[in-house]
């Protein structure tokens, strides 16, 4: 089971001085985060002041304001008005600013190639009572709340000897807010608890 804590990313500056970004994952993972040479990119941005986005030529964004209330973004001469809590799609290519009517924000970044991958993101609310599982090319990110993961149901083997398996009890591992809880296809993770969390999902076209 995978998990990516937020307090050991490494924040980079923009280079235009008005935010920080944390890469959570990328994909080719060896590809630098400064030269868009991946083709998608998961990450978290602080936006501290108004200004022009980054251009990503060929690749869609999909944006999400995590914390903050609102964020005025302008694509393509148009303005939208960008609320806590619900992804927004755009290009990457087109001329992109924002201004930050009620102060400093923090978002949620999905970039990906378009011609290859489609980044999708919805928010979940959690459940005690409702594990929430992790398939295989997904992230979920612990938005706010109290959570915690356990890894999911391993499949059943039957031992040698014709005995019951022995069950087996995984303690449950506590996630701090923007910890992001890596899916997989072989023992799905399921989190529990109480708050939301952001599921990211990366597809191939």
């Amino acid at each position: 089971m995978e998990i990516i804590r937020f307090a050991d990313i490494h924040p980079e500056p923009w280079r235009n001085g008005g935010g920080v970004t944390r890469e959570i994952a990328s994909h080719p993972k060896a590809a630098s985060a400064q030269d868009g040479a991946w083709d998608w990119r998961l990450s978290i941005a602080d936006v501290s002041k108004a200004g022009d986005f980054s251009n990503f030529p060929a690749m869609e964004r999909v944006l999400t304001i995590i914390d903050g209330d609102l964020m005025l973004l302008t694509v393509d001469g148009t303005e939208h008005p960008l609320e806590k809590y619900r992804p927004f799609r755009f290009s990457g290519e087109a001329p992109s600013s924002a201004t930050l009517p009620t102060g400093d924000i923090r978002d949620l970044n999905i970039i990906a190639r378009a011609d290859k991958f489609k980044g999708f993101a919805s928010i979940v609310e959690l459940s005690k009572k409702r594990p929430h599982p992790v398939f295989e090319g997904q992230f979920a990110v612990l938005l706010e709340g109290k959570a915690s993961v356990v890894p999911g149901a391993a499949a059943e083997e039957t031992p040698d000897d014709g005995a019951e398996p022995a069950a087996v009890v995984e303690e449950p591992v506590d996630l701090s807010r923007y910890d992001t809880v890596v899916g997989s296809d072989v023992r799905s993770p399921e989190i529990s608890g109480r708050g939301f969390v952001a599921v990211i999902s990366i597809d191939h076209v």
